[in-house]
C-alpha cells in the first residue's frame, strides 16, 4: 500500500476549477517551491497548488544520510541510467497517484491537472503524468530526467500518449546535466509525444524568471480559466 504523503496547499483564490501538484527535488520540500504557486496564484486564481512532501529516505550518493528523497540515488553521472532505484520510484509513483486520485474523486476532472516537478520531482512528473490511466491537462518536468527510460515504453498510458509536455534545462546545470534533460525530451519525441523542450543558456540547477514565465504560458494555454 502507498504511504500517505503530507503536502503544502496553497488554495485557490477564486473558483477552483483546476489544480498543479508539484514535486521538489532532492532535499527539499513542497515549501520550497510554495514560491512557484505564490507568484503565479495572482495570474492563475482559479488555480489550486498541492506541493507534496517526499518521504525521509537514506541517499547512496550522500553516504546513507536521510532526507526528503523521492527515491535512492547512487550517482548523477551516466550511471544514473543504469543503477536505478525502481522500488523507491514506483513507491512514489504510487503515492503521489493516491493524491492525484484524492483530487479527482474531489470533483476537479484530470484534465483540468497539470503534475510538474523539479530535478528528482521532474522524474516523478515525467513517470506519473505519462503513465497514469487519467488524461491529463499538461506535464512539465524542469531540470530532471525520464526515469526508468528503458521500461517506460511498456509503462507509458494511452491516455496521456497526446497530453502536451514541456521539459525545461539549463545549459550550465552542473548536477544534472543537461544533455540528460536533453535526451529525455528525445525519448520521448520518438516515441511520438507532444514535447517542447526549452534550453536556458547559463542557468545552473534552479528555477529562473524567464522559466517561470515559460511555466506560466504553458499553464495559461493548457489551464485557462472556464
Amino acid at each position: 500500500m502507498a504511504s500517505a504523503l503530507t503536502s503544502v496547499i496553497i488554495g485557490a483564490k477564486a473558483k477552483h476549477t483546476a489544480t498543479v501538484f508539484w514535486f521538489h527535488g532532492l532535499g527539499d520540500s513542497g515549501a520550497g517551491w510554495s514560491f512557484l504557486a505564490e507568484e503565479l496564484s495572482g495570474v492563475f486564481p482559479h488555480i489550486k497548488w498541492v506541493l507534496p512532501n517526499a518521504a525521509m529516505l537514506p541517499i547512496t550518493l550522500n553516504q546513507g544520510f536521510r532526507m526528503p528523497a523521492w527515491f535512492d540515488l547512487s550517482g548523477l553521472d551516466r550511471s544514473v541510467a543504469s543503477n536505478q532505484d525502481k522500488k523507491g520510484i514506483l513507491a512514489s509513483m504510487a503515492s503521489l497517484n493516491t493524491l492525484i486520485r484524492q483530487e479527482i474523486e474531489s470533483g476537479i476532472p484530470s484534465d483540468r491537472i497539470v503534475v510538474g516537478g523539479f530535478s528528482q520531482g521532474c522524474v516523478m512528473s515525467l513517470l506519473v503524468g505519462l503513465t497514469s490511466e487519467y488524461k491529463f491537462g499538461g506535464v512539465i518536468g524542469c531540470s530532471g530526467w525520464l526515469g526508468l527510460h528503458d521500461e517506460f515504453p511498456k509503462m507509458a498510458s494511452d491516455a496521456n500518449k497526446k497530453t502536451p509536455v514541456l521539459i525545461c534545462h539549463g545549459d550550465a546545470d552542473p548536477v544534472v546535466n543537461y544533455s540528460f534533460g536533453k535526451e529525455s525530451a528525445e525519448i520521448l519525441e520518438k516515441l511520438g509525444y507532444n514535447v517542447k523542450f526549452n534550453t536556458y543558456p547559463g542557468l545552473v540547477h534552479s528555477a529562473s524568471p524567464k522559466e517561470l514565465g515559460d511555466i506560466a504560458q504553458f499553464l495559461k494555454q493548457h489551464l485557462p480559466p472556464l
